[in-house]
């Protein structure tokens, strides 16, 4: 276990902080400060840390204070000390005789090292400041005195950039540098120390300069580096120890998903896969896209996406109301629409194919929100902006997924995970029942599948050919959402029904009432994760059916 030396002149806020978190199972072993009066000893006491205070004597040299608080501290054992607006200069009296020091600068080194970093930053008229956590090294002279430019110039451990808005005052930066930056970066420096994951080497800039000539006398103010081996990134799945993203704002939007929330629209200039947030919008005269034609249009392109063969998909609430392939676009619109046209209504619709004018005209039959595609004809565009609120999006080239991650924020963070980019084939199938699936069935449960990774959970989608028959999604339960898709084929599908149809589940089926329900339908085939302890009952189930029943052995869960 790792303790900590604190030394803080104030309220100590940062060391409070250390102390609430336990960042890597650290712990504080003592606070000392100068001050007599400084309110981190109450805050200290309260929650049963030791403090020392130290203070400086009238002439008392700064080497002999320093000596002073190496007795007061004497009696501790630490393995660091974190020093939080301790407002005194160390020397090597103090530092040469003490494990690593670390401090926090309000700004991103080495810009605006003063003492009025915040000040600074908005007089120089930067839109982004932040903090950073450095190891301390001497900034005395051999007469005790501090050279200014080497005040803050230990090796740099970690920072943390923080916005400056339209605004803001040195009181406003102050407390938004502390609480979105230095809360966010000392704990992360302190569990690095205490993870034994920091190699500190004073002397290796040293070194480096007295051999560079073309370094100068700027070189060797450096006094060491700082190499964090904390990324194990590799070990798990590339996900990085630490996630920096930064986008700029595109666009203020008129709401959020309701009229009470406001929203705006961000965007990765960086991103070089066909999205909605990069796309042009056609058709100017039209109103802008709002926060939910964002959401279900971005789940609409990356339905179709799935897909070599001419595709389309309609979207309502990001869930797929229909999707389809076929020979020609419009053809695969019109199987895609017939899925459910009640719902489309209001809907986006997704192609993967240059929108040409026979299926610019399918699309303008009924409301739509929003259509994209990677280009449109003359013809088309002709067609598409007869209607005057129809957002028409050229997304450009679809080509190849580059963005690897997705992320869900929530209270206190954010989750991060790897987009679901599987793919089954034919060959993927393990069949479990008696009933072989016919060579179309296969195929139709490969399709089904990619399809089914777009439909929130727990989903199950009915489908023939290379087109869906009925979709149930978003339920709690398994069976539910059977009951709903059977009901949806039957009741909504214009030309077409459940019968003979192929059932895909995003999920195992956990008992056979699913089964059950699925042959009540009239679905001949099924397509499942497998896994579960029930699988034996379930596989029975399908062939007291005479139902062909194959395992993907992987899950498509989709909770958002």
């Amino acid at each position: 276990m790792t303790r900590i030396a604190g030394m803080a002149g104030n309220r100590g806020r940062n060391l409070l902080n250390v102390a609430d978190r336990a960042p890597g199972g650290a712990e504080l072993a003592v606070i000392l400060t100068n001050a007599e009066d400084a309110p981190v000893l109450e805050a200290a006491a309260e929650r049963g840390i030791p403090t020392e205070v130290v203070p400086r004597e009238d002439g008392e040299s700064r080497r002999d204070h320093e000596e002073r608080v190496l007795e007061a501290l004497a009696d501790y054992e630490f393995d660091l000390v974190c020093l939080d607006g301790y407002m005194r200069i160390l020397s090597g009296t103090f530092l040469e005789a003490t494990p690593t020091t670390l401090n926090v600068h309000p700004s991103l080194l080495p810009a605006f090292p003063g003492m009025d970093a915040w000040g600074d930053a908005l007089e120089a008229g930067v839109s982004v400041t932040g903090c950073t956590v450095h190891v301390v090294t001497d900034a005395t002279d051999d007469d005790g005195e501090v050279v200014e430019s080497e005040v803050d110039a230990g090796p740099i451990v970690t920072q943390e950039p923080v916005p400056i808005y339209e605004g803001d005052d040195a009181d406003d930066l102050k407390e938004r540098v502390l609480y979105e930056g230095e809360f966010r970066a000392y704990p992360r420096a302190v569990k690095w120390f205490a993870e034994d994951a920091v190699d500190v080497d004073l002397e290796a800039s040293e070194a480096e300069s007295a051999s560079d000539s073309r370094a100068g006398s700027e070189a060797t103010r450096k006094t060491g580096e700082v190499t964090v081996e904390a990324d194990d990134a590799d070990e798990e799945g590339g996900l990085p120890t630490r996630r920096l993203v930064s986008d700029d704002r595109y666009d203020t939007l008129r709401y959020g998903e309701n009229p009470h929330q406001d929203a705006a629209v961000y965007i990765d200039n960086t991103c070089e896969e066909a999205s909605v947030v990069h796309a042009d919008q056609l058709n100017e005269g039209a109103k802008a896209l709002s926060y939910n034609n964002y959401n279900d249009a971005d789940g609409a392109l990356n339905l179709i996406k799935e897909f070599d063969e001419p595709a389309a998909a309609v979207i309502k609430h990001t869930n797929p109301a229909g999707c389809a392939t076929a020979d020609s676009l419009s053809e695969a619109y019109e199987r895609a629409l017939s899925t459910d046209p009640m719902s489309a209504f209001g809907g986006i619709v997704a192609l993967n194919r240059e929108c040409d004018a026979a299926t610019a005209e399918q699309v303008i039959d009924s409301f739509k929100e929003v259509v994209v595609a990677p280009g449109y004809t003359d013809d088309a565009l002709e067609v598409l902006f007869e209607k005057d609120n129809l957002r028409v999006l050229d997304v450009g080239e679809i080509g190849e997924s580059s963005e690897r991650f997705t992320e869900k924020p929530i209270v206190g963070g954010r989750l991060v995970q790897e987009r679901d980019l599987q793919s089954i084939s034919v060959d993927d199938l393990e069949v479990v029942t008696d009933r072989e699936p016919t060579a179309e069935q296969l195929e139709t449960m490969v399709f089904a599948w990619q399809t089914l990774k777009h439909v929130k959970s727990n989903g199950i989608l009915f489908a023939k050919g290379t087109e869906t028959v009925g979709v149930g999604m978003g339920q709690v339960s398994r069976v539910d959402a059977v009951r709903l898709a059977a009901m949806k084929a039957d009741e909504h599908a214009e030309g077409k029904d459940a019968e003979g149809a192929v059932m895909a589940s995003d999920a195992f089926f956990p008992f056979p009432d699913g089964i059950e329900e699925a042959a009540k339908a009239g679905i001949e085939a099924v397509v499942q994760p497998g896994g579960s302890v029930n699988d034996d009952d379930v596989v029975a189930a399908a062939d007291d059916h005479d139902i062909a029943m194959a395992f993907t052995g992987q899950r498509s869960f989709r909770h958002d």
